[in-house]
């Protein structure tokens, strides 16, 4: 194949595969079946209880989900509350059943067009903190017996940690949940049972914070003991995953996470499949088991301080090996100018500096190409019976000037890598909600309201192709890179603004790129013409 074609061709496949990422969450979101929702206190309904597997060389039970067992666990719309937990920064209750049973944040950045609080868990789903025993009986009168409480009615943490204590009293055994409960969201659990009743606790169904079509990854995710971090995707969940001594158990959603860690001894996690193939995450307990947990938004700071390994459970989907070196950089250039808007632009700068050696090689070669489309064209008339004849003449055509026909493409290659990462980092981070940048953009986690930023963005693609040297011959190609940027415009439109910033700022530095590139190349031709005129005289 002759190689400027193929040349062409890439491109035509990069900007198809673009299409296809991007646009295909906008056309074919994904369709979670009508959920009937009960709106009684007394309703039920049927869940799997796991089972318990000795597993070969180790002395550790590990869960796993026995598909002929179930047991009735409430799901209520109006659970009764035992006592609410108020933060400054968010509002949690506990039910009767001792779970965490709804969690509000108070800060504004997360309140609803109305105003209201964000309420991050469905009343409808599995709570954090709910415990099923192994012995189906035993689980029925769980499920049928409130936990008792001595203390007050709400607890103010203010600046401190407070610790409260829980029982659960059965015909057979005495289940008691020391929990305290920290101003960031973060939790540690202390559980005894009188007696040995093999149980498992959960973390919950993922929290809900946010519904948009956005291709975005939501479910479980579990880092192993082995520090391989696994992600179950909501709707791959196969039911009989077991992960022993994980370090880290977390259910998520696009900025909010609910989750369980310890890193000494580790937790036997199991997943079973919930309605829809949902992965529900569930920890084999023991008689004296304590571990950590956290509740609330996946920020990278309140992670770390908690401790650095849980920065492992901000998941950004397929380009997590790029996105969070991104992410790293993005947080240190905002530590130093404190806003997010800038920091992106900085860090779009920091890119086009570093490509830029491959960015001026590729498009000096493209200048060459275009000077050369004359010649390309003679010698295609006077090869064109012969393509190997064709080929061998445009490769020496391409040596003689020193012309690369691959050339062109290593620096959109680079960069379509580069744009996913950040496209992931944008879209999770939690960081850039309620972020805003200047004048009208006071969220960079919102679409611009006013479509500013993605008609400027379509514009300065449109202006970035026209300065750009080209020689298309195939028809329908030059038409799909003309209305490339039209196109690309009607998508961004409902991106978030700090994803449309990156990229408006992105062409507006290549177009300065192009505008030096060009001025380099007239100086050589120039330098090369007089050289020639030299040698001739």
């Amino acid at each position: 194949m002759e190689q400027q074609d193929l040349n062409k061709r890439l491109l035509l496949a990069l900007a198809l595969s673009f299409f296809v990422f991007i646009g295909y969450s906008y056309f074919f979101p994904p369709v979670k079946p009508t959920q009937e929702i009960t709106q009684t206190t007394t309703a039920t309904t049927t869940h799997q209880t796991p089972t318990v597997d000795t597993v070969s060389n180790t002395n550790m039970a590990t869960p796993s989900v026995a598909s002929n067992t179930s047991s009735a666990a409430p799901v209520q719309s109006a659970s009764p509350t035992l006592v609410k937990i108020k933060a400054d920064h968010y509002l949690m209750s506990i039910d009767e059943f001792g779970r965490i049973a709804q969690m509000e944040l108070l800060e504004a950045k997360y309140h609803d067009d109305e105003g209201n609080n964000l309420k991050i868990l469905d009343v409808n789903e599995v709570k954090p903190l709910e415990v099923r025993f192994s012995d189906v009986k035993l689980n029925e009168e769980a499920f049928k017996t409130p936990y008792t409480y001595e203390g007050n009615s709400i607890v103010d943490l203010g600046n401190s940690a407070k610790t409260l204590t829980l029982t659960q009293t059965l015909s057979s055994v005495t289940l008691t949940k020391k929990i305290t409960f920290k101003p960031t969201g973060e939790y540690s659990v202390h559980i005894t049972t009188s007696s040995a009743s093999p149980y498992f606790i959960t973390p919950g169904h993922r929290p809900v914070a946010d519904q948009s079509m956005y291709m975005l990854v939501r479910g479980a995710l579990v880092k192993g003991g082995d520090d391989i971090i696994n992600t179950i995707e909501d709707g791959d969940a196969e039911g009989y995953e077991k992960f022993p001594n994980a370090k880290i158990a977390s259910s998520f959603d696009r900025y909010v996470a609910s989750m369980f860690y310890n890193f000494e001894k580790g937790l036997n996690v199991s997943i079973l499949k919930e309605k829809n193939d949902d992965p529900l995450i569930f920890v084999q307990g023991t008689e004296d088991m304590t571990f950590g947990a956290y509740i609330g938004p996946k920020e990278e700071k309140t992670l770390r301080a908690i401790n650095p390994e849980l920065t492992d459970a901000i998941e950004f989907g397929w380009f997590s090996f790029l996105s969070k070196p991104f992410f790293k950089v993005l947080i240190w250039i905002h530590d130093y100018i404190g806003n997010w808007g800038w920091a992106i632009i900085l860090f779009t700068l920091l890119v086009k500096l570093i490509l830029f050696p491959l960015s001026y090689k590729g498009m000096m070669s493209m200048q060459k190409l275009k000077d050369l489309a004359p010649k390309m064209k003679e010698i295609k008339e006077k090869y064109k019976g012969d393509p190997a004849k064709m080929n061998a003449q445009m490769m020496e055509m391409y040596k003689k000037h020193g012309a690369n026909p691959m050339g062109g493409c290593l620096p959109l290659l680079l960069q379509i890598p580069v744009f996913f990462a950040l496209y992931r980092v944008l879209l999770n981070a939690v960081e850039l909600q309620g972020a805003p940048w200047i004048l009208w953009i006071e969220d960079l986690a919102m679409m611009d309201p006013y479509f500013v930023l993605p008609v400027l963005m379509g514009a300065s693609m449109w202006f970035q192709q026209k300065i750009t040297p080209s020689n298309f011959t195939d028809p329908l190609q030059e038409k799909i890179f003309k209305w490339f940027p039209a196109i690309m415009t009607i998508f961004f439109v409902y991106f978030p603004s700090g994803l449309v910033l990156y990229w408006l700022v992105n062409n507006l530095f290549t177009i300065a790129q192009q505008y030096f590139i060009n001025h380099m190349y007239a100086k050589q031709k120039d330098a090369a013409i007089a050289a020639h005129k030299k040698t001739k005289d």
